[in-house]
Parts: structure tokens; sequence; C-alpha cells
């Protein structure tokens, strides 16, 4: 299990999905998520089979949040090819986190 930290401030715990058979089950199945998921080297996601809408950020080779969207179920992306890195948690979190565009998001394990 890894951090999400942005500044001082710690906004919630992430599983790092690096395995194939990991990053393409990421939350699916799932009826919410505590935490977050975090796919490394990705540029767009989808929402397909999805059963709750999620907030992703999209980060920079340097973590900075470049896009931030909210995407219902049964969704196609468009990749955001400045992106290397996809985290992605149940709609409202980055809300209650405080994370936006423009913050820095370093992934501590």
């Amino acid at each position: 299990m890894a951090w999400l930290v942005s500044g001082a401030r710690v906004l919630a715990s992430a599983d790092i999905l690096t395995g194939r058979r990991q990053r393409a089950r990421g939350l699916l199945g799932h009826d919410g998520a505590e935490g977050a998921v975090v796919f490394p080297r990705c540029r767009w996601i989808h929402s397909l089979g999805m059963r709750f809408a999620l907030d992703v950020a999209y980060l920079d080779h340097a973590g900075t949040v470049i896009k931030v969207v909210r995407v219902q179920p049964h969704r196609l992306c468009v990749p955001v090819f400045a992106a290397r890195t996809v985290i992605e948690a149940q709609a409202g979190s980055f809300a209650r986190w405080g994370l936006h565009f423009g913050d820095t998001v370093e992934i501590r394990d």
C-alpha cells in the first residue's frame, strides 16, 4: 500500500496497479472504494462495467495534476497525451481531499 501526498497533506491510501491483470481489473466489480488506485505509465481510462462514478486525475511526469474529471459509469475517456500517471477514486473523493488542477502529488510507499 502507498500514500498520496500533496505538500504536507496526506490525501489517501492508494494501491499502485502495475501488473497487467491488476490494471485490467482496476476498480471493476467493486461497489465503492476507500482510498485510490494509481495507474503508472497510463494516459487514459474507461469506466465500462463500473458500478459507481469516478474522480480521475491525470498527472504529468513531475506529478502535477494536469486534468481532473468526473467519469460516470460505462464511458470511454479521451487520452491525455501529456499524462504519465492516472489516479482513480470514488466520485467526491477529490473534493474531500482538496485535490485540484495544478496540485503536485507524490506517491509514497
